[in-house]
């Protein structure tokens, strides 16, 4: 007996892909969901919180038909202006399905809320990579307040002595999403942390954010974990967003010297998904120019999912 599976007009096609990794099953889970136009903004909602990852993104047809689409971002509970995971594995998804064979190295264009953003995607072999330009540059620091280091420290389920490293000390800065940063001492107190109540709630409060992404010292860059419960992500497995926004926190750290800065950002390892992103930044005089953040990415499933 044949058994056949009628997909029906009430159905979106969608694909998930890990990302920041070249190896399935780790890196950051993402849905995308492909001919999202007819979709409201309460219907993205619904399907991002179906699939329950750390977000999922929706292709639509381009404003600017010399673009390659327009998208919009969701969290499981909200919609967000930019994230760097979701325009990585989109735009090597969408150079894929235009290049299904052969190398290539090719620019996708994606309308973000955030603004514009062009990402080069090449496939040399089995190899697939993307390199985006922050669409937000320099990176504001939050008015709100920085909480003191008692307060983080508390709230990461930490002592005070673990909370900052040389002259990296807590800061807020935005460019699209907000972050709170912690840098903490060492691996060990990276490995230790986790958000503990009340003083979570009492830390985001006051920095006026979601979220905590904490960060020390490699070899090669820094690992970082990224923490957002109230946003329905009880852990990131990589943040590209707070990769990039990261470059404000380090530049006022003294980390980043005038010239091009690159280095490696390594996350999810506590989670057992690790994750490796790609950092550039340009400074001059002080300031920041550009911020590139790179990753590979793997194809996990395709589907249909049924509308809302």
């Amino acid at each position: 007996m044949t058994l056949t599976v009628a997909y029906l007009p009430d159905r979106l096609a969608f694909s998930t892909y890990d990302v920041f990794t070249t190896l399935r099953f780790s890196g950051n889970p993402l849905a995308i969901v492909h001919g999202a136009d007819g979709l409201s903004p309460a219907s993205m909602q619904t399907i991002a919180r179906e699939f329950n990852l750390s977000e999922t993104i929706f292709v639509q047809t381009p404003d600017d038909p010399s673009h390659s689409a327009k998208v919009r971002i969701f969290f499981p509970t909200a919609e967000i202006p930019f994230a760097g995971h979701p325009t990585i594995g989109c735009a090597i998804d969408l150079a894929t399905k235009a290049h299904p064979s052969g190398d290539f190295d090719v620019t996708i264009t994606l309308e973000e809320q955030a603004g514009l953003v062009p990402v080069r995607v090449q496939r040399a072999g089995n190899h697939l990579s993307a390199e985006f330009q922050a669409p937000v540059v320099p990176f504001p620091a939050h008015d709100g307040v920085v909480p003191d280091i008692e307060t983080l420290a508390d709230a990461v389920g930490l002592a005070p002595s673990q909370i900052g490293f040389g002259l990296h000390a807590p800061g807020v800065f935005e460019g699209g999403p907000r972050f709170m940063y912690v840098p903490v001492a060492d691996l060990d107190a990276l490995a230790q942390s986790q958000p503990q109540e009340p003083a979570w709630s009492k830390a985001i409060a006051l920095g006026a954010v979601d979220n905590a992404y904490l960060y020390t010292k490699t070899p090669d860059g820094f690992q970082a974990r990224m923490f957002s419960p109230t946003a329905g992500i009880p852990e990131d497995p990589a943040t590209g967003s707070a990769s990039a926004i990261l470059a404000a926190q380090l530049l006022a750290s003294g980390a980043l010297s005038d010239g091009d800065t690159s280095l490696t950002l390594v996350q999810g390892v506590e989670m057992g998904r690790p994750s490796q992103i790609g950092f550039r930044a340009m400074a001059t005089e002080g300031a920041l120019q550009s911020v590139h953040i790179s990753g590979s990415a793997i194809l996990i499933s395709d589907g249909h999912i049924a509308l809302p």
